[in-house]
């Protein structure tokens, strides 16, 4: 009875088995979940079917990838720029100096020798910022009396910020302390150890407290005989760049240092001429 009773046992679990395994198969083809795992199996959790399947949210492409994705160029990050940069407006310069041995050897004996009216040691040397014709801006040199030199940077301050041109402001010794040549360059030029012209007086220049501005353009006038004489196309003085008019800001910049004008001389008159002296 024992050995009949081992087999009918042995015969059932086969026969479980068998079953169990037809189960998984027919749910493994239908695409069905198999059976529930009992409790406590350590089998894998299965895999979700079809149904249980969610459609995963598509990621929200940024405006640069965007346009990748259509054929178009990505977009570029720009730093910001700085904003564009504004000119600076030109700025008067100026410098007073003493005259030191290089300028005496530059000034002897073209303008300066001994017998003048000063020593070297009363004269200053300025250096001056100046509009120019061509709409620029250079910088010319004077040399003045001491007692005249912060006046006369204010001077010329003015008619920087007034935009009046100069054409030309080199020393007199550049032309060989030559009047006439200074004149036809149309340079302006203050201290010139010489005469007044036909005389044996002491002219202004030689004290350094005399001023002449554009020549050219302001010229001596005596009758007929103009100088130099390209300043005859200005003699009906009609207004143009560089031409000094009564009650301009020329007139009144000196006039304000205590200077006064040639222009305003009955005869000769001297349009280019300044001096503290009215002389």
């Amino acid at each position: 009875m024992a050995s009949t009773s081992g087999s009918s046992t042995a015969r059932t679990v086969v026969a479980l088995g068998l079953l169990l395994s037809a189960s998984l198969l027919v749910a493994c083809s239908s695409g069905l979940d198999p059976s529930p795992t009992p409790a406590g199996s350590s089998s894998a959790t299965p895999a979700p079917g079809p149904s249980d399947r969610s459609t995963p949210p598509e990621p929200t492409a940024s405006a640069p990838a965007a346009a990748a994705d259509q054929g178009g160029p990505a977009a570029q990050d720009v730093p910001a720029s700085a904003p564009p940069a504004v000119p600076q407006a030109p700025v008067f310069e100026s410098t007073v100096s003493e005259i030191d041995a290089g300028l005496a050897a530059r000034m002897t004996p073209s303008s300066w020798r001994e017998g003048c009216p000063v020593p070297l040691s009363d004269l200053r040397y300025l250096t001056l910022s100046h509009r120019t014709f061509e709409g620029g801006v250079a910088t010319g040199e004077l040399v003045v009396h001491a007692d005249v030199a912060d006046g006369v940077v204010t001077v010329f301050r003015t008619l920087f910020d007034a935009g009046y041109p100069i054409r030309s402001m080199r020393l007199v010794d550049d032309f060989g302390g030559d009047d006439d040549a200074s004149m036809a360059a149309d340079n302006t030029s203050a201290f010139n150890c010489r005469p007044v012209a036909g005389t044996d007086r002491w002219s202004e220049h030689s004290f350094g407290r005399a001023i002449d501005v554009n020549p050219v353009e302001n010229p001596w006038v005596r009758g007929t005989a103009v100088a130099p004489p390209a300043g005859a196309a200005f003699v009906a003085r009609e207004p143009a760049p560089g031409v000094v008019l009564p009650d301009d800001v020329v007139v009144r910049a000196f006039a304000a240092a205590g200077w006064s004008w040639g222009g305003a001389w009955e005869s000769p008159v001297d349009y280019q001429h300044f001096s503290t002296t009215g002389r």
